[in-house]
């Protein structure tokens, strides 16, 4: 995920690591705004269809919004179904925001723990809101960053657990962090991508971390956008050399790069569509698209079905029945940021 492109021009510091249970803050301390009242709708995973009158939700959302205003550069968005509303991290404030159909800016959770919010997951069959909880200064030369994990309600904004993903690393005096995104399996089990380490955590519904693979230390590696597939793996994107991996939870080890018919230049977000293809938003100045992937062979391989360009620097997308809406920051200037319908072809 990219500030100035930021998640590509990374120092390569990542190292196999011991793993141990993270530390885990006590619940309760984050400030929030009323949540409005829950709508019975069932949850989409892994690009399931939803909608609750059998017709594409999304077509009451405009092709564009625009935020009111500027400045707090919503990296992460998701579509909560349960309350049919759009939710951004912000890398500036940290602050969980809902953005509305007009381009109303609300705060939805602010939690002074929260430093830069990137990747953000809803969890909603045990009412969850997971984000990745980072800090952009690092991109700048400032501090070693961090990489923890925020568990919220995704009703009250309540936190239930803000879990030190570092922690489980055992890393030099010198090393850099940066969480990114992060995705949830069928089971509650979450996992993030940590940018800087490149390195894949997991945390169990119980908030204990570890490390589920560590990629050797390797020129142009970038780990980024990450997505849960219920036949028991992972897909995770990689904007510095453009590829897929697929890692099976259950035997990390057999890691592989999914074969590709070409690089999928600045990777950054990877969110399923409801027909099962893969959505790989391309933030890169030179091929800025969302790709639709998909695979015959259960992702040892995938084909392009259809790419939706896209103007400006879009970072990832949310599903909404059968669209994805991607997100674009506004990385190096104050102007709005905007939610755009990915128009494929």
């Amino acid at each position: 995920m990219n500030n100035q492109r930021l998640l590509v021009a990374v120092s390569m510091m990542c190292s196999v690591m011991a793993c141990s249970p993270g530390d885990t803050d006590a619940p309760g301390q984050a400030t929030v705004a009323p949540a409005p009242a829950t709508v019975a709708v069932p949850s989409a995973r892994s690009g399931s269809s939803v909608s609750s009158s059998g017709s594409n939700m999304a077509d009451a959302i405009p092709s564009m919004i625009v935020a009111e205003r500027g400045g707090f550069i919503p990296e992460g968005i998701e579509y909560d179904l349960a309350n049919e509303r759009f939710l951004t991290g912000s890398l500036a404030e940290g602050t969980i925001f809902e953005i509305g159909l007009n381009g109303s800016v609300m705060p939805f959770i602010r939690d002074a723990a929260l430093v830069s919010t990137v990747g953000i997951e809803v969890d909603e069959p045990r009412d969850r809101l997971l984000v990745t909880n980072s800090d952009s200064s690092v991109f700048q030369g400032a501090g070693s960053g961090q990489a923890k994990l925020g568990v919220y309600s995704l009703t009250t904004g309540e936190r239930f657990a803000m879990v030190d993903l570092a922690a489980v690393l055992n890393a030099g005096a010198d090393a850099v962090f940066f969480a990114n995104d992060v995705a949830v399996a069928d089971d509650g089990t979450a996992f993030a991508t940590d940018t800087r380490q490149n390195v894949v955590y997991r945390v169990t519904p119980n908030y204990a971390a570890s490390v589920l693979f560590a990629f050797p230390a390797t020129e142009g590696l970038s780990l980024n956008g990450i997505v849960y597939h219920p036949d028991g793996y992972l897909l995770v994107a990689d904007s510095g050399n453009g590829a897929i991996y697929k890692m099976p939870i259950a035997n990390p080890a057999a890691t592989a790069s999914v074969r590709l018919p070409e690089p999928m230049s600045g990777a950054d977000g990877i969110v399923w569509r409801a027909d099962g293809a893969l959505a790989v938003i391309q933030n890169s100045a030179e091929d800025g698209r969302v790709a639709a992937l998909v695979s015959t062979d259960n992702w040892v391989s995938a084909q392009i079905a259809a790419v939706a360009p896209h103007d400006g620097q879009a970072t990832t997308g949310a599903a909404v029945g059968d669209d994805i809406f991607t997100v674009q920051p506004h990385f190096n200037d104050q102007d709005p940021p905007s939610i755009h319908r990915a128009i494929f072809q």
